[in-house]
């Protein structure tokens, strides 16, 4: 069963970010839970590093506060496993950084997050001519490897998304994750320079603050990712976020699914 696809199938799906581990594991799994119980059609789970290089401060803050807590990739798979015995059929995809996997050793990551379930990996920091040294192994243990494309990519669009598994993670802005008042890139363009060359999804982050960019995203793309404004909901209501989370959620994924698919 092709989980991520099936995500993609009914409507426009929306992708909420989920840091593990802020402010600990216990919180993390119940805003996840409340997550999926109010409309997440996938779920990316950040497995934090000391140096994010494509976070902003709002996600940057969060990793600290996971590593200081004591959250651990092992205590994160186990995290994992129990949310995929509760729910079978959500995708469930990390996102993390190549020294993470390469410190724990590749082919052992992939093999423990494939025994917790997981769908598929995004490494923002492994460009497209260097995921040779990861596709293969993770491929190997069932786990999509996402591409990402940005606003810089241009000719090189074409060439990774014939490559794309799982879903395209289309980068809305330049630099770092964090909220915008506006984003102006044009998705559209990239989205069709896409789907000329591949049938696989793409969905939009960075910089999605809410319901309104969400459903405008999603209406260029198939789906919307938001992560700071949901961090931020975590960090301001510390073990009382899983509500509140819920509440954006449902929210925005009733925005996302609202729109048409064409």
């Amino acid at each position: 069963m092709n989980r991520i696809a099936k995500a993609f199938e009914q409507h426009k799906a929306f992708i909420p970010f989920i840091t593990a581990g802020d402010p600990d594991l216990e919180t993390s799994r119940k805003v996840i839970e409340a997550a999926i119980e109010n409309g997440a059609d996938l779920i990316e789970i950040g497995i934090p590093f000391s140096d994010p290089t494509a976070e902003g401060p709002v996600i940057m803050e969060a990793d600290n506060i996971a590593l200081r807590s004591g959250t651990t990739t092992d205590r994160i798979f186990d995290m994992t496993k129990e949310l995929r015995n509760r729910y079978p059929d959500i995708p469930f995809v990390y996102m993390t950084y190549a020294n993470v996997v390469y410190s724990y050793g590749t082919e052992r990551f992939a093999e423990r997050a494939k025994e917790a379930g997981i769908d598929g990996m995004i490494l923002p920091d492994v460009p497209y001519e260097e995921k040779g040294d990861f596709d293969p192994v993770l491929s190997q243990y069932g786990i999509d490897l996402i591409s990402m494309i940005a606003p810089t990519s241009k000719e090189r669009i074409a060439m990774i998304a014939k490559e794309a598994k799982g879903f395209l993670y289309v980068v809305s802005s330049l630099g770092v994750t964090g909220t915008r008042s506006s984003i102006t890139t044009d998705i559209g363009a990239m989205t069709s320079l896409v789907r000329q060359s591949s049938n696989v999804p793409c969905a939009v982050g960075f910089g999605i603050s809410g319901p309104g960019q969400a459903a405008a995203m999603a209406a260029v793309s198939d789906g919307a990712i938001v992560g700071s404004a949901i961090v931020r909901i975590v960090n301001e209501a510390g073990i009382e976020a899983p509500g509140k989370v819920g509440a954006f959620v449902r929210e925005t994924a009733d925005a996302v699914h609202s729109v048409s698919i064409v």
